[in-house]
């Protein structure tokens, strides 16, 4: 592909910061220049910048739905699900909170129009969602001042951006971590990723991981991210995984899939071809595999068997996430899109949970786009219950110097596979911050 876009470095020192009333003043003209695009597009006027609705505070969570690539129609799903719970128990400081949601369609026009969407109805925030394509939904965001809380961190942008807020160190993280465990175990290493601008950032955050275990960097094959087969692209991993020259000490080469939804797709080409390779393992990060797609490939006999897994959160069966089995329970209605152990669901419940510990801070104020973002810039510190590490966002944190001012949480969680099922192959938490910072960006 072409016209691909570089990551860049944002980096400000602290000297240069913009002062909170430069924030708020350089805010108040994007939204007026957003009222005016949107005045000129679709002749309508965005209301007051509170966002409040009186008594109700509204919010958006949007992610793909029914395309042929990934999908994440958990996310809006447990959005509004979790807007029942919570209004059915007092709401957030008595008020009443209004979800709306909105499906981008794996599109850049769609996911646009997803923010416009936000402006018109006054959102405060946009929480837990889901879109490769923040080039086209952050201008609008960043225009109006509407913070983005907790996307699911496909993008380098999210971790750029002044008006995010991610709650995990997304794809970057994951990959850091996979490698450095896979550093030791594996010889030559085959990154399967999909060929996108999201994709084309995969690669050195796997290698940072594999160098910081002496290891030498994986090979890079690109795939369709809505492909129907990949018997092709599996033949070529497996040839790529087993061939004699290249980095890696050891015999077993390892072919990471990291194609989002159409993992457990390549996975069943895999499968056919890897008889010839026996010495082939695999591993993959969340969100490319869950539980679903070890039972849909095979189960214990999966090819998953046996594979580490990173993720962001604790394991699915872990008590800490009890919480969110409870609004899942008390409010779903037995909706079959919302899978509590779905790495988007869980992103999108933290998301949440940092949305009420930001208006509880702010007491009987008004909650707006502007105090939102207020508290969490003066520095509010907001625990999740063990899901993640207190979560403070600081636009100087230690991996502005790649590039990523706002990724804050760089933990991940290593799992296995073990008889078909994930479950924990260490205690706690991986800090892989030192790992990124030494990662290739350019």
């Amino acid at each position: 592909m072409t016209g691909r876009q570089r990551m860049r470095s944002t980096f400000l020192p602290r000297s240069l910061r913009p002062t909170r009333s430069f924030r708020s003043a350089a805010l108040s003209a994007g939204a007026l220049v957003a009222s005016a695009s949107l005045t000129a597009g679709c002749g309508l006027l965005p209301g007051a910048t509170e966002g409040s609705g009186g008594d109700s505070i509204v919010v958006m969570t949007w992610a793909p739905e029914g395309t042929a690539a990934t999908n994440k129609p958990g996310m809006p799903a447990f959005a509004r699900a979790y807007a029942r719970w919570i209004n059915a128990n007092g709401g957030l400081n008595g008020r009443r909170l209004k979800v709306l949601t909105c499906n981008d369609h794996n599109d850049t026009v769609d996911a646009a129009k997803c923010a416009r969407q936000a402006v018109k109805a006054n959102a405060v925030a946009v929480l837990g969602s889901y879109s490769q394509h923040s080039e086209s939904f952050l201008p609008h965001l960043e225009g109006a001042g509407i913070p983005y809380i907790g996307g699911y961190g496909v993008t380098n942008e999210e971790f750029i951006s002044p008006l995010s807020y991610p709650v995990n160190g997304g794809q970057p993280a994951l990959l850091a971590g996979l490698g450095k465990e896979l550093a030791p175990a594996c010889g030559r290493v085959a990154l399967v990723r999909p060929d996108t601008i999201a994709g084309d950032s995969l690669p050195a955050m796997l290698d940072a991981g594999l160098t910081a275990g002496g290891h030498g960097k994986a090979v890079d094959q690109r795939a369709a991210e809505d492909a129907t087969e990949y018997s092709a692209q599996a033949e070529a991993a497996l040839k790529e995984a087993t061939a004699e020259d290249g980095p890696g000490e050891n015999d077993k080469g390892c072919v990471i899939p990291a194609l989002g939804d159409r993992t457990g797709t390549f996975m069943d080409s895999f499968r056919r071809g890897r008889g010839d390779h026996p010495t082939v393992s695999t591993a993959t990060v969340l969100g490319s595999v869950d539980q679903t797609v070890i039972n849909s490939t095979g189960g214990a006999s999966s090819a998953f068997e046996g594979a580490y897994v990173t993720g962001w959160y604790p394991v699915a069966s872990d008590p800490r996430w009890d919480p969110m089995k409870k609004v899942i329970s008390e409010s779903a209605f037995s909706d079959t899109r919302i899978d509590p152990a779905d790495t988007g669901v869980q992103t999108t419940w933290i998301a949440y949970t940092v949305f009420k510990k930001v208006v509880e801070s702010l007491g009987g104020g008004a909650v707006t786009a502007d105090t939102v973002t207020g508290a969490l810039d003066d520095g509010l510190k907001v625990s999740t219950g063990g899901l993640t590490p207190t979560l403070r966002w600081e636009f100087t944190d230690q991996l502005a110097s790649i590039g990523f001012p706002r990724l804050v949480n760089a933990n991940v969680t290593l799992q296995t596979v073990k008889q078909g099922r994930l479950a924990a192959a260490k205690e706690g938490f991986v800090d892989v911050t030192k790992t990124l910072e030494n990662a290739d960006v350019d």
